[in-house]
């Protein structure tokens, strides 16, 4: 078959999608991945797919920007002509939705999270739910990365619960994610925490910054760190220059960017994200989850399914500084034994929920299963 997957990142194919994008290529599908060029276009075509670059406003709402970028693709699917379409974040899936729809290329979507737009009750609220309702009423099928926001559309009658299934986040590779138990220094307050994620409002980085502050009253040795990519064009961006003065009152460190974090994970005791963003399961939890690192983040869609209180890590409230600081210290106060526990029901809870074998699995079965139509409805018209 021939599978066209548009995201709005080559670097997303790269970093969440390459498990499923080699096992297409190896299972002989014609693989096309369309997406804005970016630093990562060189690894995607090592993957053995084919790329074809897009021009898409990913942060915008211009009208007449989106009109084409329907256009563009409509021109695409009808020069490819292929069997499947498997969309991906906000604009691919709504807009090229749209444009299979029309062209008549049967269509597979993936919810990652649904973002701040859901938590807000407002008319772009009200307009985004009228394109998800009109964009997937054709879908063959439609994941959601949390259960959650899979009920919010079958209970806002946007989707019928029978075109939707449930996939565990992106799943992680656990061959590449391997346990590595930390080389803890808690006996003398100096636990390291790290914070990876794009360095966004809506990740809780401020917050993360001020617990830092609160946490260093009592434990001033405690390593508080910040990994991720800075000055992204989003309403929630945080500035470098930001980040450097958080960085010169002395109670965080900026990492800057990386592209592969095992190693950073490996030299950290605990990762945290308090993030508010609607999110789908954020993939920096699986990782350090994979790894065995014990986890902080927020009690919010998306991260809560992650981890299990007193587990593998702590939930703490969104948007509130001070419950991250106490949730920090209480993993600082726990002993080595007590965090080794963590790490390994965090291994093994991944292995059980979050294998990104069973998001392939899941994939090849409805790839499959809309090939099937196809041959049927071929062998019909013969």
């Amino acid at each position: 078959m021939k599978v066209v997957i548009v995201l709005n990142t080559v670097w997303n194919v790269v970093n969440f999608r390459e498990g499923l994008v080699r096992a297409l290529v190896a299972a002989g599908h014609d693989t096309l991945v369309v997406a804005p060029p970016d630093g990562y276009v060189a690894r995607l075509v090592q993957l053995g797919c084919r790329y074809v670059p897009l021009n898409m406003d990913n942060q915008g709402t211009h009208f007449v920007r989106d009109l084409l970028m329907v256009l563009r693709l409509i021109k695409l699917f009808m020069r490819e002509r292929p069997d499947i379409f498997l969309g991906y974040t906000v604009k691919p899936n709504v807009y090229g939705s749209l444009a299979a729809n029309l062209v008549g290329v049967p269509v597979v979507n993936n919810v990652a999270g649904l973002g701040s737009v859901f938590i807000d009750n407002n008319f772009l609220t009200l307009l985004v739910r009228l394109l998800y309702r009109v964009a997937f009423s054709r879908s063959k099928k439609v994941f959601f990365q949390n259960k959650e926001d899979r009920q919010l559309f079958i209970d806002g009658s946007l989707l019928s619960s029978g075109v939707t299934d449930s996939l565990p986040g992106s799943g992680v590779d656990l061959e590449k994610f391997y346990f590595q138990p930390a080389v803890s220094t808690g006996k003398s307050g100096k636990l390291r925490f790290l914070l990876i994620g794009r360095m966004l409002y809506d990740k809780g980085v401020a917050e993360f910054v001020e617990a830092a502050r609160v946490l260093h009253k009592r434990w001033p040795e405690a390593e508080c760190s910040l990994l991720g990519f800075v000055d992204l064009p989003s309403l929630s961006a945080i500035s470098l220059s930001q980040i450097n003065e958080w960085v010169a009152e002395g109670h965080i460190r900026y990492l800057g960017e990386s592209d592969d974090v095992r190693c950073d994970i490996a030299l950290a005791d605990c990762i945290v994200l308090p993030s508010f963003y609607r999110e789908g399961v954020p993939h920096s939890l699986l990782e350090a989850a994979a790894v065995g690192r014990p986890l902080i983040t927020t009690d919010t869609v998306g991260c809560r399914d992650v981890v299990e209180e007193g587990k593998n890590g702590f939930l703490c409230k969104p948007h509130d500084a001070q419950d991250l600081a106490e949730k920090m210290e209480r993993m600082l106060l726990l002993s080595e034994e007590e965090r080794y526990a963590m790490a390994l029901y965090g291994r093994k809870k991944m292995e059980r929920e979050f294998d990104e074998k069973i998001v392939i699995e899941k994939y090849m079965e409805v790839i499959e299963s809309i090939n099937k139509e196809g041959l049927a409805r071929r062998a019909t018209r013969q």
